[in-house]
């Protein structure tokens, strides 16, 4: 769309210089013709200005609010599309676009999937060609098609049907029907997201495609076949597998713009602690491989993104990447793990997406970190013999290679060696006026666990030990750590160190 993109931009400003015209005359008649008002379509002068962002931050999909509020935007008016999921900051106006779309072909195709009449099908389109629902359900109503039920925009992601509502073709009161949508098929006009073919596959009873040029998900290859959906799902499932073994599992933030984005960190972050697992919350913008084989240390990562976008291709990419909802299968027991075939990509219920046993409501361990990043206090409960809980817990073995797996709960296994006292930190750096542990990375006396502020650290003992490359000055590792120093700060013609200005 970028080459019409001037086009509409010259269309919008003249409208509105012509609009603020018609506005000041208004006001000029109103006024009895007060010389002092303002002019402001004299001179070039204009009240609104309007910029193109030809680039987005994230998903193409989402409403760019990072890129508009560079211009200081009062509002977005987002073209083409959309996953429309709710923004967090700016109010947003969606222009669908208008896409031709021949009816008798869409027709022919329909009665070629649905020979009877009886079926039950639930018509839909990408919002591109929305405007052509209904006048394609009224005719194939017209056909005999009785049992056609079309659908309109409604912005709800977590609905039923993504962002759709039914709507009966029959209006009357008498035609009111709850609808089971297990009962119906979904024929829908354009190819659709992989996330909504997962979404709706076990929401209802099958899925048909009519494809069209000029949608975006279409492709060189192969059409995107409905029929592949389980295996789809079935590799999804092996990621919920390999994640669930792993010890350090990265928040990947993909958008700034949904909606209960920073919540829905939150939430993810003290599930995972209460799981005894270790997490980082990272932002790197559009993905790709390259940035994420960049943190080595992560064994899987769950993004936090629209819908659409929360859905990320496994090509290329070194450690499993899954959705909130596949973090909450993982983070489930063996014996309470059930896979249904349902399936969802987004962060919009995230809460009750997530299992029971590792909710906020559980009650953290020592060593796991609370909402500011301080240490929880101890948490170990003594049984019967002088054996706490974490090692009567049974063992744990991956189901992919059968081998016992001893670090899936680092934060867990680190509360037993833990120091538990200032006294017992041994050689741990000590701030003499705070009493605490300086902000130093230091070794713990016991185990090979790095401590940072006295809480265990995977990430940091993974940079220490198994690193390849460690930068410059690695003949000097047996030196101990010294405090973290305030550094240079400010601007190149003026830096300054704590209170002090460099004189250039």
């Amino acid at each position: 769309m970028l080459p019409d993109a001037p086009w509409v931009v010259g269309a919008l400003d003249s409208r509105l210089r012509k609009l603020a015209e018609e506005d000041d005359g208004n006001r000029d008649v109103e006024g009895g013709g007060d010389a002092q008002r303002e002019q402001p379509s004299q001179g070039g002068k204009q009240r609104n200005r309007l910029y193109i962002l030809a680039d987005t931050s994230y998903s193409a999909c989402c409403v760019d609010e990072i890129a508009a509020e560079h211009a200081n935007a009062d509002v977005v008016v987002h073209y083409g599309r959309a996953c429309l999921s709710p923004t967090s900051r700016l109010p947003v106006l969606h222009v669908f676009t208008r896409q031709v779309l021949e009816y008798d072909a869409v027709i022919d195709a329909f009665e070629r999937e649905f020979p009877g009449n009886a079926e039950k099908v639930v018509v839909m389109a990408d919002v591109m060609f929305q405007e052509h629902i209904l006048p394609i359900c009224n005719l194939l109503r017209d056909r005999g098609h009785r049992n056609v039920v079309a659908t309109e925009i409604f912005r709800d992601p977590a609905g039923p049907i993504p962002n759709r509502k039914l709507v009966p073709l029959d209006t009357s009161p008498a035609s009111h029907v709850d609808y089971n949508l297990n009962e119906y098929h979904l024929f829908h006009i354009s190819t659709p997201p992989t996330s909504l073919l997962l979404t709706l596959s076990s929401r209802l009873a099958s899925l048909r495609i009519y494809t069209t040029p000029s949608s975006p998900y279409t492709t060189d290859s192969a059409p995107l076949d409905p029929s592949t959906t389980p295996s789809l799902l079935r590799r999804r499932y092996a990621l919920v597998i390999r994640l669930a073994t792993a010890s350090v599992i990265g928040i990947l933030v993909n958008t700034l713009s949904v909606k209960n984005y920073m919540s829905t960190i939150s939430t993810l972050q003290k599930n995972i602690a209460a799981a005894g697992k270790k997490s980082y919350t990272i932002v790197v913008g559009k993905l790709n491989a390259a940035k994420l084989a960049n943190f080595a240390e992560v064994d899987g990562w769950v993004v936090v993104g629209c819908w659409e976008s929360g859905l990320v291709e496994q090509e290329g990419l070194w450690k499993p990447v899954v959705t909130p909802f596949e973090l909450g299968l993982a983070l489930e027991g063996e014996e309470s793990r059930v896979w249904t075939g349902e399936w969802w990509g987004g962060i919009e219920g995230v809460n009750s997406l997530l299992p029971t046993g590792t909710g906020t409501d559980s009650v953290p361990r020592q060593g796991e970190v609370g909402n500011e990043g301080e240490a929880l206090g101890p948490a170990v409960e003594e049984v019967e013999g002088g054996v706490d809980d974490e090692e009567s817990e049974p063992p744990e073995f991956d189901l992919r290679t059968g081998k016992l797996v001893s670090h899936s709960r680092p934060m867990r296994l680190a509360v037993r060696s833990i120091p538990r006292s200032v006294g017992e930190l041994g050689s741990a750096s000590i701030d003499p006026d705070q009493k605490t542990p300086s902000s130093a990375v230091i070794k713990r006396t016991t185990g090979d666990v790095v401590l940072v502020n006295g809480i265990a650290s995977p990430g940091a003992e993974f940079l220490r030990s198994q690193r390849t490359w460690r930068g410059l000055g690695t003949d000097f590792d047996d030196e101990e750590s010294t405090v973290i120093e305030e550094g240079l700060s400010g601007i190149a013609r003026g830096y300054t160190i704590g209170q002090g200005q460099i004189p250039t």
